[in-house]
Protein backbone atom coordinates (compact mmCIF):
# COMPACT_ATOMS: atom_id res chain seq x y z
CA UNK A 1 0.00 0.00 0.00
CA UNK A 2 1.07 3.61 -0.30
CA UNK A 3 3.50 4.26 2.56
CA UNK A 4 3.10 7.85 3.82
CA UNK A 5 6.85 8.50 3.91
CA UNK A 6 9.21 9.73 1.18
CA UNK A 7 11.29 7.26 -0.81
CA UNK A 8 8.75 4.44 -0.97
CA UNK A 9 9.66 3.72 -4.61
CA UNK A 10 13.16 2.81 -5.76
CA UNK A 11 14.91 5.43 -7.91
CA UNK A 12 15.51 2.89 -10.65
CA UNK A 13 11.75 2.57 -11.16
CA UNK A 14 11.55 6.32 -11.82
CA UNK A 15 14.26 5.95 -14.47
CA UNK A 16 13.47 2.67 -16.21
CA UNK A 17 10.43 0.54 -16.91
CA UNK A 18 10.98 -3.19 -17.30
CA UNK A 19 8.28 -5.49 -18.64
CA UNK A 20 7.08 -8.08 -18.27
CA UNK A 21 8.08 -8.18 -14.62
CA UNK A 22 6.79 -11.69 -14.03
CA UNK A 23 7.08 -14.68 -16.37
CA UNK A 24 6.64 -18.43 -16.18
CA UNK A 25 9.74 -20.49 -15.47
CA UNK A 26 11.31 -22.59 -18.23
CA UNK A 27 9.64 -20.54 -20.98
CA UNK A 28 11.25 -17.96 -23.24
CA UNK A 29 10.09 -14.35 -23.01
CA UNK A 30 11.39 -11.06 -24.32
CA UNK A 31 12.20 -8.53 -21.63
CA UNK A 32 12.00 -4.83 -22.51
CA UNK A 33 13.90 -2.14 -20.62
CA UNK A 34 12.52 1.31 -21.45
CA UNK A 35 14.31 4.51 -20.36
CA UNK A 36 11.95 7.08 -18.81
CA UNK A 37 13.59 10.31 -19.93
CA UNK A 38 16.50 11.58 -21.98
CA UNK A 39 18.73 11.73 -18.90
CA UNK A 40 18.83 7.91 -18.78
CA UNK A 41 18.37 7.19 -22.49
CA UNK A 42 20.45 4.50 -24.18
CA UNK A 43 22.73 5.86 -26.89
CA UNK A 44 21.70 4.90 -30.40
CA UNK A 45 23.86 2.20 -32.00
CA UNK A 46 25.92 1.81 -28.83
CA UNK A 47 26.56 -1.71 -27.56
CA UNK A 48 25.62 -2.46 -23.97
CA UNK A 49 26.36 -5.55 -21.90
CA UNK A 50 23.33 -7.13 -20.24
CA UNK A 51 23.76 -9.73 -17.53
CA UNK A 52 20.90 -11.81 -16.10
CA UNK A 53 21.55 -13.47 -12.74
CA UNK A 54 19.52 -15.70 -10.43
CA UNK A 55 19.34 -13.88 -7.13
CA UNK A 56 19.50 -17.19 -5.27
CA UNK A 57 22.87 -18.06 -6.84
CA UNK A 58 24.66 -15.25 -4.96
CA UNK A 59 27.76 -13.37 -6.15
CA UNK A 60 29.48 -14.77 -9.27
CA UNK A 61 32.81 -13.43 -8.02
CA UNK A 62 32.53 -15.48 -4.83
CA UNK A 63 30.92 -18.54 -6.40
CA UNK A 64 32.37 -18.61 -9.93
CA UNK A 65 31.77 -22.35 -10.44
CA UNK A 66 27.95 -22.01 -10.32
CA UNK A 67 26.73 -22.12 -13.96
CA UNK A 68 25.31 -18.80 -15.18
CA UNK A 69 24.03 -17.52 -18.53
CA UNK A 70 26.58 -15.61 -20.55
CA UNK A 71 26.23 -11.83 -20.70
CA UNK A 72 24.56 -10.47 -23.83
CA UNK A 73 25.79 -7.69 -26.10
CA UNK A 74 22.77 -5.51 -26.98
CA UNK A 75 22.11 -2.33 -28.93
CA UNK A 76 18.93 -0.27 -28.47
CA UNK A 77 16.02 -0.72 -30.85
CA UNK A 78 14.75 2.21 -32.89
CA UNK A 79 12.41 3.23 -30.05
CA UNK A 80 15.33 3.48 -27.63
CA UNK A 81 14.52 0.30 -25.65
CA UNK A 82 16.76 -2.66 -24.94
CA UNK A 83 15.13 -6.01 -25.63
CA UNK A 84 16.56 -9.43 -24.90
CA UNK A 85 15.33 -13.01 -24.45
CA UNK A 86 15.24 -14.79 -21.09
CA UNK A 87 14.50 -18.42 -20.25
CA UNK A 88 14.52 -18.57 -16.46
CA UNK A 89 15.41 -21.86 -14.85
CA UNK A 90 12.97 -22.42 -11.98
CA UNK A 91 11.08 -20.08 -9.71
CA UNK A 92 12.58 -16.98 -8.17
CA UNK A 93 13.87 -13.45 -8.65
CA UNK A 94 16.34 -12.56 -11.39
CA UNK A 95 18.61 -9.54 -11.47
CA UNK A 96 19.19 -7.62 -14.71
CA UNK A 97 22.38 -5.55 -14.79
CA UNK A 98 23.13 -3.20 -17.69
CA UNK A 99 26.70 -2.01 -18.34
CA UNK A 100 27.70 0.71 -20.81
CA UNK A 101 31.28 -0.64 -21.02
CA UNK A 102 30.89 -4.17 -22.38
CA UNK A 103 34.64 -4.88 -22.39
CA UNK A 104 35.50 -3.52 -18.94
CA UNK A 105 35.21 -6.31 -16.31
CA UNK A 106 35.39 -3.72 -13.50
CA UNK A 107 32.62 -1.49 -14.84
CA UNK A 108 29.68 -0.79 -12.54
CA UNK A 109 26.15 -1.29 -13.86
CA UNK A 110 24.24 1.81 -14.95
CA UNK A 111 21.00 0.08 -13.97
CA UNK A 112 20.03 -2.92 -11.84
CA UNK A 113 16.47 -4.15 -12.38
CA UNK A 114 14.55 -7.30 -11.52
CA UNK A 115 12.03 -9.74 -12.90
CA UNK A 116 10.50 -12.85 -11.37
CA UNK A 117 9.77 -16.33 -12.68
CA UNK A 118 6.95 -18.53 -11.40
CA UNK A 119 6.21 -22.24 -11.48
CA UNK A 120 3.49 -23.64 -13.74
CA UNK A 121 0.82 -23.72 -11.01
CA UNK A 122 0.83 -19.89 -11.07
CA UNK A 123 -0.22 -19.75 -14.71
CA UNK A 124 -3.00 -17.19 -15.11
CA UNK A 125 -2.68 -15.84 -11.56
CA UNK A 126 -2.14 -12.13 -10.88
CA UNK A 127 -1.35 -10.43 -7.55
CA UNK A 128 -4.15 -8.45 -5.95
CA UNK A 129 -3.89 -6.47 -2.73
CA UNK A 130 -6.91 -6.37 -0.46
CA UNK A 131 -8.54 -6.35 2.94
CA UNK A 132 -11.29 -8.66 4.18
CA UNK A 133 -12.27 -6.87 7.41
CA UNK A 134 -13.07 -3.19 8.00
CA UNK A 135 -15.79 -0.90 9.31
CA UNK A 136 -17.70 2.24 8.38
CA UNK A 137 -19.98 4.77 10.06
CA UNK A 138 -22.79 2.24 9.63
CA UNK A 139 -21.42 0.50 12.73
CA UNK A 140 -18.48 1.82 14.77
CA UNK A 141 -16.30 3.28 12.01
CA UNK A 142 -15.93 6.95 11.06
CA UNK A 143 -16.71 7.37 7.35
CA UNK A 144 -19.55 6.52 4.98
CA UNK A 145 -19.17 3.23 3.04
CA UNK A 146 -18.63 4.95 -0.33
CA UNK A 147 -15.91 7.17 1.19
CA UNK A 148 -14.12 4.19 2.73
CA UNK A 149 -14.05 2.61 -0.74
CA UNK A 150 -12.53 5.72 -2.30
CA UNK A 151 -9.90 6.05 0.40
CA UNK A 152 -8.78 2.42 0.23
CA UNK A 153 -8.60 2.50 -3.55
CA UNK A 154 -6.34 5.48 -3.05
CA UNK A 155 -4.19 3.44 -0.66
CA UNK A 156 -3.53 0.88 -3.40
CA UNK A 157 -6.17 -1.77 -2.88
CA UNK A 158 -7.56 -3.98 -5.67
CA UNK A 159 -10.36 -5.52 -3.60
CA UNK A 160 -11.87 -5.31 -0.15
CA UNK A 161 -14.99 -5.93 1.87
CA UNK A 162 -16.86 -3.72 4.29
CA UNK A 163 -17.69 -5.94 7.26
CA UNK A 164 -19.66 -3.78 9.64
CA UNK A 165 -20.71 -5.24 12.98
CA UNK A 166 -24.08 -7.01 12.69
CA UNK A 167 -24.72 -5.32 9.35
CA UNK A 168 -24.49 -6.69 5.83
CA UNK A 169 -26.22 -3.88 3.95
CA UNK A 170 -23.35 -1.32 4.17
CA UNK A 171 -21.32 -3.54 1.85
CA UNK A 172 -24.22 -3.61 -0.62
CA UNK A 173 -24.51 0.15 -0.31
CA UNK A 174 -20.84 0.50 -1.22
CA UNK A 175 -21.14 -1.85 -4.21
CA UNK A 176 -24.11 0.12 -5.49
CA UNK A 177 -22.31 3.46 -5.08
CA UNK A 178 -19.44 2.46 -7.38
CA UNK A 179 -21.15 0.18 -9.88
CA UNK A 180 -19.64 0.69 -13.34
CA UNK A 181 -17.25 3.49 -12.33
CA UNK A 182 -14.16 1.60 -11.20
CA UNK A 183 -12.33 -1.72 -11.40
CA UNK A 184 -12.04 -1.73 -7.61
CA UNK A 185 -13.60 -5.01 -6.50
CA UNK A 186 -15.94 -4.32 -3.57
CA UNK A 187 -17.14 -7.58 -2.05
CA UNK A 188 -20.20 -8.01 0.15
CA UNK A 189 -19.56 -8.94 3.77
CA UNK A 190 -20.27 -8.51 7.47
CA UNK A 191 -18.83 -9.18 10.91
CA UNK A 192 -21.10 -11.73 12.55
CA UNK A 193 -22.13 -11.50 16.21
CA UNK A 194 -24.77 -13.90 17.50
CA UNK A 195 -26.04 -14.97 20.96
CA UNK A 196 -23.92 -17.35 23.10
CA UNK A 197 -20.74 -16.60 21.13
CA UNK A 198 -18.07 -13.95 21.70
CA UNK A 199 -15.83 -15.18 18.86
CA UNK A 200 -15.94 -12.56 16.14
CA UNK A 201 -16.46 -13.99 12.65
CA UNK A 202 -16.03 -12.54 9.16
CA UNK A 203 -18.44 -13.50 6.40
CA UNK A 204 -16.54 -12.43 3.30
CA UNK A 205 -18.53 -12.68 0.10
CA UNK A 206 -21.48 -14.68 1.42
CA UNK A 207 -24.60 -14.05 -0.66
CA UNK A 208 -26.75 -13.32 2.40
CA UNK A 209 -26.45 -11.93 5.91
CA UNK A 210 -25.84 -14.46 8.67
CA UNK A 211 -26.53 -11.83 11.33
CA UNK A 212 -30.01 -11.34 9.92
CA UNK A 213 -30.91 -15.01 10.34
CA UNK A 214 -31.62 -14.31 14.01
CA UNK A 215 -34.34 -11.68 14.30
CA UNK A 216 -33.08 -10.00 17.47
CA UNK A 217 -29.81 -9.31 15.66
CA UNK A 218 -31.34 -7.90 12.48
CA UNK A 219 -30.18 -4.39 11.62
CA UNK A 220 -32.65 -1.67 10.87
CA UNK A 221 -32.74 -2.28 7.12
CA UNK A 222 -32.41 -6.05 6.98
CA UNK A 223 -35.41 -6.48 9.19
CA UNK A 224 -37.58 -4.65 6.69
CA UNK A 225 -36.28 -5.61 3.27
CA UNK A 226 -34.79 -8.89 2.02
CA UNK A 227 -32.86 -6.92 -0.59
CA UNK A 228 -30.71 -5.42 2.18
CA UNK A 229 -29.77 -8.75 3.74
CA UNK A 230 -29.13 -10.62 0.52
CA UNK A 231 -27.16 -9.98 -2.63
CA UNK A 232 -29.56 -11.86 -4.87
CA UNK A 233 -32.86 -11.53 -3.00
CA UNK A 234 -32.56 -15.05 -1.60
CA UNK A 235 -31.89 -15.99 2.02
CA UNK A 236 -33.11 -18.54 4.56
CA UNK A 237 -35.98 -17.45 6.74
CA UNK A 238 -34.86 -15.90 10.04
CA UNK A 239 -35.57 -17.44 13.44
CA UNK A 240 -36.23 -15.86 16.79
CA UNK A 241 -33.49 -15.53 19.36
CA UNK A 242 -35.25 -18.12 21.52
CA UNK A 243 -35.36 -20.60 18.64
CA UNK A 244 -31.70 -19.96 17.88
CA UNK A 245 -30.58 -20.51 21.49
CA UNK A 246 -32.53 -23.75 21.76
CA UNK A 247 -31.00 -25.03 18.54
CA UNK A 248 -27.47 -24.12 19.61
CA UNK A 249 -27.84 -25.77 23.03
CA UNK A 250 -28.81 -28.99 21.31
CA UNK A 251 -25.89 -28.80 18.87
CA UNK A 252 -23.45 -27.99 21.68
CA UNK A 253 -24.07 -31.39 23.31
CA UNK A 254 -21.81 -33.03 20.71
CA UNK A 255 -18.91 -30.56 21.05
CA UNK A 256 -15.86 -32.06 22.80
CA UNK A 257 -14.85 -29.15 25.04
CA UNK A 258 -14.67 -29.05 28.85
CA UNK A 259 -16.71 -25.91 29.51
CA UNK A 260 -20.27 -25.20 28.52
CA UNK A 261 -19.50 -21.61 27.50
CA UNK A 262 -16.92 -22.90 25.02
CA UNK A 263 -19.23 -25.65 23.74
CA UNK A 264 -21.99 -23.14 23.07
CA UNK A 265 -19.61 -20.68 21.43
CA UNK A 266 -18.14 -23.35 19.17
CA UNK A 267 -21.59 -24.63 18.17
CA UNK A 268 -22.44 -21.08 17.06
CA UNK A 269 -19.21 -20.86 15.06
CA UNK A 270 -20.01 -24.08 13.25
CA UNK A 271 -23.52 -22.87 12.47
CA UNK A 272 -22.20 -19.55 11.14
CA UNK A 273 -19.65 -21.36 8.97
CA UNK A 274 -22.32 -23.61 7.49
CA UNK A 275 -24.26 -20.55 6.38
CA UNK A 276 -21.17 -18.78 5.04
CA UNK A 277 -20.51 -21.88 2.94
CA UNK A 278 -24.14 -22.07 1.86
CA UNK A 279 -23.89 -18.46 0.68
CA UNK A 280 -20.70 -19.17 -1.29
CA UNK A 281 -18.57 -17.01 1.00
CA UNK A 282 -15.26 -17.28 2.79
CA UNK A 283 -15.25 -17.72 6.58
CA UNK A 284 -12.44 -15.83 8.33
CA UNK A 285 -11.33 -16.40 11.95
CA UNK A 286 -10.15 -12.93 13.07
CA UNK A 287 -7.91 -11.54 15.83
CA UNK A 288 -7.93 -14.37 18.44
CA UNK A 289 -5.11 -12.66 20.37
CA UNK A 290 -6.96 -9.39 20.72
CA UNK A 291 -6.48 -8.05 24.27
CA UNK A 292 -9.47 -6.14 25.63
CA UNK A 293 -7.79 -5.85 28.19
CA UNK A 294 -7.63 -9.64 28.72
CA UNK A 295 -7.39 -12.12 25.87
CA UNK A 296 -10.60 -12.21 23.89
CA UNK A 297 -10.56 -16.03 23.92
CA UNK A 298 -9.04 -18.68 26.20
CA UNK A 299 -5.83 -19.91 24.62
CA UNK A 300 -6.79 -23.59 24.71
CA UNK A 301 -10.04 -22.70 22.99
CA UNK A 302 -8.13 -20.86 20.23
CA UNK A 303 -6.16 -24.01 19.46
CA UNK A 304 -9.33 -26.14 19.48
CA UNK A 305 -10.94 -23.80 16.94
CA UNK A 306 -7.80 -23.80 14.82
CA UNK A 307 -7.48 -27.57 14.78
CA UNK A 308 -11.15 -28.21 14.04
CA UNK A 309 -11.46 -25.36 11.51
CA UNK A 310 -14.97 -23.95 11.32
CA UNK A 311 -13.50 -21.33 8.97
CA UNK A 312 -11.59 -21.05 5.68
CA UNK A 313 -8.83 -18.52 6.44
CA UNK A 314 -6.94 -17.34 9.51
CA UNK A 315 -6.53 -13.59 10.05
CA UNK A 316 -2.91 -13.88 11.12
CA UNK A 317 -2.38 -10.11 10.97
CA UNK A 318 -4.79 -7.36 11.73
CA UNK A 319 -6.31 -4.74 13.91
CA UNK A 320 -3.82 -3.59 16.52
CA UNK A 321 -0.25 -2.28 16.66
CA UNK A 322 0.91 -3.79 19.97
CA UNK A 323 3.18 -6.80 19.64
CA UNK A 324 1.06 -9.26 21.62
CA UNK A 325 -1.62 -9.08 18.93
CA UNK A 326 0.00 -9.79 15.58
CA UNK A 327 3.21 -11.10 17.11
CA UNK A 328 1.45 -13.86 19.02
CA UNK A 329 -0.83 -14.69 16.10
CA UNK A 330 2.20 -15.01 13.82
CA UNK A 331 4.04 -17.25 16.26
CA UNK A 332 0.89 -19.32 16.80
CA UNK A 333 0.55 -19.78 13.02
CA UNK A 334 4.14 -21.01 12.64
CA UNK A 335 3.98 -23.22 15.73
CA UNK A 336 0.81 -24.87 14.46
CA UNK A 337 2.35 -25.24 11.02
CA UNK A 338 5.30 -27.06 12.61
CA UNK A 339 2.75 -29.40 14.21
CA UNK A 340 1.23 -30.15 10.82
CA UNK A 341 -1.83 -27.88 11.13
CA UNK A 342 -1.86 -25.16 8.49
CA UNK A 343 -4.56 -22.91 7.09
CA UNK A 344 -4.67 -20.14 4.48
CA UNK A 345 -3.73 -16.77 5.93
CA UNK A 346 -4.99 -13.23 5.40
CA UNK A 347 -4.06 -9.84 6.80
CA UNK A 348 -6.80 -7.29 7.44
CA UNK A 349 -6.80 -3.89 9.08
CA UNK A 350 -10.05 -4.21 11.03
CA UNK A 351 -10.01 -0.50 10.23
CA UNK A 352 -12.44 1.96 11.80
CA UNK A 353 -10.98 4.98 9.99
CA UNK A 354 -9.83 4.86 6.38
CA UNK A 355 -7.35 7.76 6.23
CA UNK A 356 -3.59 7.48 6.58
CA UNK A 357 -3.81 9.48 9.82
CA UNK A 358 -5.24 6.40 11.52
CA UNK A 359 -2.13 4.48 12.48
CA UNK A 360 -4.01 1.19 12.27
CA UNK A 361 -5.72 2.12 9.01
CA UNK A 362 -2.81 0.77 6.96
CA UNK A 363 -1.45 -1.75 9.42
CA UNK A 364 -1.63 -4.79 7.14
CA UNK A 365 -3.15 -6.30 4.03
CA UNK A 366 -3.40 -9.49 1.99
CA UNK A 367 -1.78 -10.23 -1.35
CA UNK A 368 -3.88 -12.80 -3.18
CA UNK A 369 -2.69 -14.60 -6.31
CA UNK A 370 -5.97 -14.98 -8.16
CA UNK A 371 -7.06 -15.84 -11.68
CA UNK A 372 -9.44 -12.88 -11.75
CA UNK A 373 -10.36 -9.93 -9.58
CA UNK A 374 -13.83 -11.12 -8.67
CA UNK A 375 -15.44 -12.36 -5.49
CA UNK A 376 -15.17 -15.97 -6.68
CA UNK A 377 -11.61 -15.47 -7.90
CA UNK A 378 -10.48 -14.10 -4.54
CA UNK A 379 -12.22 -16.83 -2.57
CA UNK A 380 -10.83 -19.62 -4.78
CA UNK A 381 -7.29 -18.31 -4.42
CA UNK A 382 -7.41 -17.94 -0.63
CA UNK A 383 -9.06 -21.32 -0.08
CA UNK A 384 -6.23 -22.89 -2.08
CA UNK A 385 -3.58 -21.01 -0.07
CA UNK A 386 -2.55 -18.60 -2.83
CA UNK A 387 -2.21 -15.73 -0.38
CA UNK A 388 0.26 -14.04 1.94
CA UNK A 389 -0.34 -11.58 4.79
CA UNK A 390 1.59 -8.29 4.72
CA UNK A 391 2.57 -6.44 7.90
CA UNK A 392 2.95 -2.74 7.08
CA UNK A 393 2.86 -1.29 10.58
CA UNK A 394 6.09 0.43 9.54
CA UNK A 395 7.70 1.11 6.12
CA UNK A 396 9.93 -1.92 6.72
CA UNK A 397 7.17 -4.35 5.75
CA UNK A 398 7.14 -8.00 6.84
CA UNK A 399 5.13 -10.96 5.59
CA UNK A 400 3.56 -14.05 7.11
CA UNK A 401 2.80 -17.21 5.19
CA UNK A 402 4.44 -19.80 3.01
CA UNK A 403 8.09 -18.92 2.28
CA UNK A 404 7.39 -19.20 -1.44
CA UNK A 405 4.80 -16.42 -1.27
CA UNK A 406 6.88 -14.33 1.10
CA UNK A 407 9.67 -14.19 -1.50
CA UNK A 408 7.33 -13.42 -4.37
CA UNK A 409 5.39 -10.92 -2.29
CA UNK A 410 8.61 -9.13 -1.37
CA UNK A 411 9.50 -8.80 -5.05
CA UNK A 412 6.07 -7.33 -5.74
CA UNK A 413 6.35 -4.87 -2.85
CA UNK A 414 9.63 -3.57 -4.25
CA UNK A 415 9.03 -3.74 -8.01
CA UNK A 416 5.32 -3.72 -8.85
CA UNK A 417 3.10 -2.26 -6.15
CA UNK A 418 4.86 1.14 -5.98
CA UNK A 419 3.88 1.69 -9.64
CA UNK A 420 0.43 0.20 -9.13
CA UNK A 421 -0.18 2.37 -6.07
CA UNK A 422 0.63 5.62 -7.89
CA UNK A 423 -2.17 4.87 -10.35
CA UNK A 424 -4.56 3.86 -7.55
CA UNK A 425 -3.82 7.02 -5.59
CA UNK A 426 -4.99 9.16 -8.51
CA UNK A 427 -8.12 7.05 -8.90
CA UNK A 428 -8.93 7.35 -5.21
CA UNK A 429 -8.67 11.13 -5.43
CA UNK A 430 -11.18 11.31 -8.27
CA UNK A 431 -13.49 8.88 -6.51
CA UNK A 432 -13.66 11.29 -3.60
CA UNK A 433 -14.22 14.22 -5.95
CA UNK A 434 -17.05 12.28 -7.61
CA UNK A 435 -18.71 11.86 -4.22
CA UNK A 436 -18.46 15.62 -3.77
CA UNK A 437 -20.50 16.10 -6.96
CA UNK A 438 -17.64 16.97 -9.31
CA UNK A 439 -18.94 15.91 -12.74
CA UNK A 440 -15.53 16.34 -14.33
CA UNK A 441 -14.15 13.83 -11.82
CA UNK A 442 -16.86 11.37 -12.86
CA UNK A 443 -15.75 11.58 -16.49
CA UNK A 444 -12.09 11.19 -15.49
CA UNK A 445 -12.99 8.09 -13.46
CA UNK A 446 -14.68 6.56 -16.49
CA UNK A 447 -11.57 7.25 -18.55
CA UNK A 448 -9.30 5.74 -15.86
CA UNK A 449 -11.34 2.54 -15.67
CA UNK A 450 -9.22 -0.28 -17.02
CA UNK A 451 -5.82 1.21 -16.17
CA UNK A 452 -4.96 -1.40 -13.53
CA UNK A 453 -6.04 -4.40 -15.68
CA UNK A 454 -3.91 -2.96 -18.52
CA UNK A 455 -0.96 -2.63 -16.15
CA UNK A 456 -1.41 -6.25 -15.08
CA UNK A 457 -1.38 -7.44 -18.70
CA UNK A 458 1.80 -5.48 -19.34
CA UNK A 459 3.73 -6.70 -16.32
CA UNK A 460 2.52 -10.29 -15.86
CA UNK A 461 3.26 -12.66 -18.74
CA UNK A 462 1.75 -15.61 -16.95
Amino acid sequence: MVIPTPGSMKDVLYNYDVYPKVVLANTTNTITVQPLGWHVAFAAEKTYKVGVFKLRDSNPGTYPDIPRPAAMAMTPDADGCLRFPVTPDGEGEYLIQIFDSPDDPKAKPIASLSFYSLAEDMKGRIPLRGDLHMHTRRSDGREAPAVVCANYRGHGYDFFSITDHRRYYPSLEAIEAWEGLTDFNIVEGEEVHLPLNDVHYINFGGSYSVNALVTAYNDEKAGKDLAWRSKNGKAPDPMTEEEFIAMIKERAKSVDLPYESERLSYAVMEWIYEHVQQGGGLGVFPHPYWLNPRMQLPEDYIEFIYRNKPFDAFEVLGGENYYAHNGYQTQFYYDMKAKGVEHPVVGSTDSHCSTENNRNGLICSTIVFAKENTRDGIIEAIKNSYSVAVDSISPEYRMVGDFRWVKYGSFLQENYFPLHDRACKAEGYYMNRHLAGDKRATEILKAMKGQIPEMQKKYFAV
